[in-house]
């Protein structure tokens, strides 16, 4: 199977898209004999993550001579970060329910077409021991990088070609999709767009695939922090950031969505579980709720006890949250009466502390980027453009944004081999 040809360029002079004149200006000064590597292939993958690295192997178990252009200097950078270094790699729970898109359907197919099982099996394949945390969160007993040494072996196996270190520079579309990066020019008739969104910029992350999506006229939604911290307002930070490192269950809500999940405070506002899940729904300016005692009746503990005062209400609370907590809380909520009225009113605090975030703590600390690609631009089932034959686009890119605990990892399993299994 050739991999690639190498052609020598004539006539120095021949004319070049715009993307690629200025190389080729630097190389004609230094010699006029130019050579280029050009790299002929079925299918090009741009992007060595998760969605791009089951996609390849996909394409490749089908016969199709596949490249992966990659800018990092190993694949799967993002995975290996993941779950805390274990790699939260599907959720045995994962619905169409558990996904953020303008276009609640897009999704289904997909992910009806390769499932949670789907990917445990490809695990077990290859021998890799996991847990299941809570609500249904699948992790590696061992390190995340057991995930990316099986897609990469899976990738190998399929006769896949990783190019890692390679910068795009130029991408276009003639008869074919043509490729530039620093070294070499890439060629085939199908491209797939799996070069991720914005979050944690510190890993290479940037706004590569949104800007190829517009180069080809299709339509962007628009992009923000998914699964992010919170950072409070400098009041309330005053009040309750010295407190970080306290966590309690709570139910937090906004936008007609709640979430039971742990909360954490930390020294710029609140993050954890139930705070990341909200934030995807969450827009700025807008308020969320905090019940702080699922559970719980504070007033009716008050009511039960000789003397009601604040003494009594800290013995309630104290008994759901964290003693700092609920001290700190009932000194800024106090009620100015003990009578039946105030005490419904406390209540009604308790289960509805409102607070309006300033801001999320951005791209830097979101797991995902909500936004991209608009769905009604591509096919359900193939996740190819409508406007241009043989173009894909291929997990966070996409506007479909999985809540937290696996559910993003199943989108990228899923739309990838959408796209590899069609190609």
């Amino acid at each position: 199977m050739a991999e690639w040809q190498t052609r020598r360029t004539q006539n120095p002079l021949v004319a070049r898209p715009c993307g690629f004149d200025s190389l080729l200006r630097h190389q004609l000064s230094s010699n006029l004999n130019v050579l280029v590597n050009s790299h002929i292939f079925d299918v090009l993958v741009l992007g060595a993550g998760a969605a791009g690295l089951m996609c390849a192997a996909e394409t490749g178990k089908r016969g199709r001579r596949v490249a992966i252009i990659e800018r990092a200097n190993r694949a799967g950078k993002k995975i290996l970060i993941s779950g805390g270094g274990r790699c939260n790699f599907t959720n045995i729970y994962c619905q169409p329910d558990n996904f953020i898109s303008a276009n609640p359907h897009f999704h289904k197919s997909a992910l009806a077409r390769y499932t949670a099982s789907d990917f445990i099996a490809l695990v077990e394949k290859h021998r890799i021991p996991y847990h299941e945390k809570t609500l249904g969160q699948l992790f590696c007993d061992r390190s995340a990088s057991d995930i990316t040494d099986l897609l990469e072996s899976e990738c190998r196996s399929a006769g896949v070609k990783t190019f890692l270190n390679s910068r795009i520079l130029d991408v276009q579309r003639t008869a074919e999709f043509v490729v530039r990066t620093e070294t070499a020019e890439f060629h085939a008739p199908a491209l797939v767009v799996a070069t991720g969104g914005l979050s944690i910029p510190k890993m290479g992350a940037t706004a590569f695939g949104y800007d190829l999506a517009r180069q080809f006229g299709l339509k962007i939604r628009d992009t923000r922090p998914a699964l992010a911290p919170f950072v409070l307002a400098s009041k309330e930070r005053s009040q309750y950031c010295d407190l970080a490192g306290v966590s309690a269950e709570v139910v937090v809500s906004t936008n007609h969505q709640s979430f039971r999940e742990a909360m954490l405070i930390t020294h710029r506002g609140l993050s954890g579980p139930a705070i990341f899940q909200i934030s995807s729904y969450w827009s700025k300016g807008e308020p969320i709720q905090i019940d702080l005692a699922p559970d719980g009746d504070v007033a009716a503990e008050i009511r039960g006890v000789k003397i009601r005062d604040m003494a009594a209400a800290r013995s309630a609370l104290q008994g759901i949250l964290p003693k700092r907590l609920a001290t700190r809380w009932l000194d800024l909520h106090a009620p100015t009466d003990w009578n039946n009225q105030a005490l419904d009113e406390l209540e009604r605090q308790v289960h509805q502390w409102t607070l309006t975030p300033a801001d999320t703590d951005g791209y830097e600390k979101a797991e995902v980027t909500a936004g991209g690609v608009d769905t009604d631009e591509l096919s359900s089932k193939t996740m190819e453009s409508r406007k241009v034959p043989g173009l894909f686009f291929i997990g966070e890119v996409v506007d479909v944004t999985g809540h937290l605990g696996g559910h993003n990892f199943q989108w990228a399993w899923a739309s990838g081999a959408a796209a590899g299994r069609s190609i």
